[in-house]
C-alpha cells in the first residue's frame, strides 16, 4: 500500500531521520516503536503532508485514502456529537451549504420576471444535488445513527454537546469522526492516552478486526502487543522492521544486540591485533609497506557500534530512606463529592508499609481526588484520613507535575536549588541518570519535550529521599525504555507506594495489591494485576 524509501528530515540542523526504510501492507497493523525524539510523530506528518522530507520518497498504491488521528483531538467543543460525526464530511457539507444559499436566492427572485436568471439558479441546485447524491450526503445520517451505538452513544447522549464528555469519549467522537470517512490507512498517535483502562479495552475490540491497514504509535506496550504483529524500530534516526508483535520484538533486539555487541568484541579484538603490527613495523625496512597497507585497511573499516553505549537510557533510582512504621494510611468512613456526584460514600481503606498499591477505575471516578485528600491539598467533606506518624516522609508525583515546572529555568539551575551543597560533578552525574547529558543540562524548560519534562519532574520528586511515594500517572510521555528503568527502580523501592496509572504493563510489574474504586468505594484484591483480572473474570 505505501512504502517509505530513505526517508532523511533533517530540521535546522537538527537530523531527525537519516535512513528511513519501511512499508505497510493492505490490512497491516504496524507499531512505530522509538525513544522520545526519535521522529515517530514526525513520520506521520511526512505521511500526511504536513511536512516534507529533506530526501528520500513516498511510494503508494493508487491514492490511498490516509486520516491521522493526532494526540490533541481536532473537535469543536460547542457542537453536538451528532453534529461533530456529520462535520467529518467537509465536502459533502460545503455543498449542502451551497444548495441553501441558492434555494435562499431562488425565493428572492420567485417573481421577478428574469425567468433565465431563474433557470440558472434552479440548474446550479440541480447540479450542486447530483453531486450531493455521487458523494453519498442522503446517506450520512443513516451511517451516523449506525455508528452511534458502536462508539457507546445512546440517540439521546448523541444530542448532547461534546464538551459534556471526559476524555475517553471525546476520543471515540475524533476516531468515529475518521472511520465515517473509511480511510484505507489510519494513523493513530499515542490513542491510549490519557483514558481509562475501560476505554483502552474498547479501542483494542474496536481496531482489531478492522481491515484497515494502521501505524500506531504507543508507549502502551499491552496494546502495542495485542494489535500490532509488524513492529518498525526507530533509532538514532535509522528504522529496522521486525515481523512479529512486541513481545517478539523485545526478545529479537534483545538477540540482536547480544550479536552485536558480539561482533563488536571481535572488531575490537582484530584492530587491537592490526594495529600493534603497524606500530611493531611501521619502521622496518621490509615489512613497513606491509604496515601502511594494513593502516588504509583499518581507515575504510566500517565500524561497529557499540551497544552498551549506544542504548544508555534514563535509570531512576530512589535514595534511600529511614523505614516508616508499619500502619502507613488508614482512610475511615470518607464521603466526598464533586459538584453533584457523590465519589466516596462511607469508604474505608487500610495501606501498611512496603506495600505498591494500583488504583484503578474510570476517569472521573475520583483518583486524582483521593491522592489530594490524602495530600491534604483538599479537605474531606465526611470522615477521616490518617497518615501514620512514624517517621513518614512522602512525595508526591502530581498528573501535571512536569506543566507546574517553571518553563524559563534551566535543568542544571533546578536541582543545585534543590541541593546547593551537590559539587557539579554529581549533579550532571545524577541528571545523566535521567537522560540529560552534556549541554542538555543548560536547555531551559520550555525548549524540553513531553518526556524529558515527564524526567525532569520525576528527578526532582526523588531528590529528597522517602518512604511513601504517590505517583499520579508517572509513565505519561515517558519512552518505553524510561518506563521498565522506573520499573526497575519501584520494585527494588522498599518504602510503600499508591500508583494511579492506565499504563496495564506498568501496574502488572509493580503493583503487588490492586484497589478498584468503584461505586463510590474501595475494592481490594490482595495480588497483582493479572490476579486481579482473574478475579474480575
Amino acid at each position: 500500500m505505501l512504502r517509505l524509501e530513505n526517508i532523511t528530515k533533517i530540521f535546522a540542523t537538527d537530523l531527525v531521520l537519516k535512513n528511513i526504510n519501511w512499508e505497510i501492507k493492505k490490512g497491516e497493523k504496524i507499531g512505530l516503536i522509538g525513544s522520545n525524539g526519535a521522529g515517530k510523530t514526525t513520520q506521520l506528518k511526512i505521511l500526511t503532508g504536513e511536512e516534507e522530507q529533506t530526501s528520500g520518497a513516498i511510494i503508494k498504491e493508487g491514492n490511498p485514502r490516509i486520516s491521522y488521528l493526532k494526540q490533541e483531538f481536532d473537535l469543536n467543543m460547542n457542537n453536538s456529537v451528532r453534529d461533530e460525526l456529520i462535520g467529518a464530511f467537509k465536502e459533502i457539507q460545503i455543498i449542502s451549504q451551497k444548495i441553501n444559499a441558492l434555494e435562499v436566492e431562488m425565493l428572492n427572485k420567485k417573481d421577478s420576471r428574469d425567468s433565465g436568471n431563474l433557470n440558472t439558479l434552479i440548474n446550479k441546485i440541480g447540479n450542486y444535488q447530483r453531486k450531493f447524491e455521487d458523494l453519498g450526503g442522503y446517506l450520512i445520517p443513516a451511517k451516523v445513527d449506525k455508528i452511534l451505538p458502536v462508539l457507546g452513544f445512546s440517540q439521546e447522549e448523541a444530542n448532547e454537546l461534546v464538551s459534556n464528555f471526559s476524555c475517553g469519549w471525546q476520543m471515540k467522537i475524533a476516531l468515529g469522526k475518521i472511520m465515517l470517512l473509511q480511510p484505507d490507512l489510519l494513523l493513530l498517535d499515542e490513542p491510549t492516552n490519557h483514558l481509562d483502562l475501560d476505554t483502552i479495552s474498547w479501542l483494542e475490540e474496536y481496531l482489531l478486526p478492522l481491515k484497515t491497514s494502521i501505524i500506531v504509535i504507543s508507549h502502551d506496550r499491552y496494546f502495542i502487543d495485542k494489535l500490532c504483529k509488524k513492529i518498525v524500530f526507530i533509532e538514532n534516526g535509522i528504522s529496522k522492521t521486525y515481523n512479529g508483535n512486541y513481545s517478539f520484538f523485545m526478545e529479537q533486539k534483545l538477540l540482536d544486540e547480544q550479536s552485536q555487541n558480539k561482533a563488536y568484541q571481535l572488531q575490537q579484538k582484530e584492530l587491537e591485533t592490526q594495529k600493534r603490527y603497524i606500530e611493531r613495523f611501521r619502521a622496518s625496512a621490509t615489512r613497513s609497506t606491509q604496515a601502511k597497507s594494513r593502516e588504509k585497511q583499518i581507515s575504510k573499516i566500517v565500524k561497529v557500534d557499540n551497544v552498551l553505549k549506544k542504548t544508555k537510557s534514563p535509570i531512576f533510582k530512589f535514595p534511600e530512606c529511614k523505614p516508616s512504621g508499619k500502619s502507613v494510611l488508614e482512610i475511615k468512613n470518607l464521603c466526598h463529592s464533586f459538584s453533584d456526584k457523590i465519589i466516596f460514600f462511607e469508604s474505608n481503606l487500610k495501606i501498611i508499609s512496603g506495600e505498591k498499591v494500583a488504583f484503578l477505575g474510570p476517569n472521573g471516578v475520583g483518583k486524582s481526588t483521593l491522592f489530594k485528600l490524602i495530600m491534604k491539598q483538599i479537605n474531606p467533606e465526611i470522615g477521616e484520613i490518617n497518615l501514620g506518624k512514624h517517621n513518614l516522609i512522602t512525595s508526591y508525583y502530581e498528573q501535571n507535575q512536569s506543566e507546574a515546572l517553571d518553563p524559563e529555568k534551566i535543568i542544571i539551575d533546578l536541582i543545585f536549588e534543590m541541593v546547593p551543597d551537590w559539587p557539579q560533578k554529581k549533579v550532571r552525574t545524577f541528571l545523566g541518570g535521567f537522560g540529560f547529558y552534556k549541554d542538555t543540562v543548560f536547555k531551559k524548560v520550555n525548549q524540553l519535550s513531553g518526556g524529558e519534562k515527564a524526567r525532569l519532574a520525576m528527578a526532582l520528586i526523588i531528590l529528597k529521599p522517602s518512604n511513601f511515594l504517590l505517583l499520579d500517572e508517572p509513565t505519561n510521555h515517558l519512552d518505553l525504555q524510561s518506563k521498565a528503568n522506573l520499573e526497575i527502580a519501584l520494585n527494588s523501592y522498599k518504602g510503600t507506594v499508591l500508583i494511579i496509572s492506565h499504563d496495564r504493563f506498568f501496574i502488572s510489574k509493580v503493583a503487588n495489591r490492586i484497589v478498584e474504586i468503584k461505586n463510590s468505594n474501595f475494592h481490594s484484591f490482595d495480588g497483582g494485576y493479572e490476579y486481579y483480572l482473574e478475579k474480575k473474570s
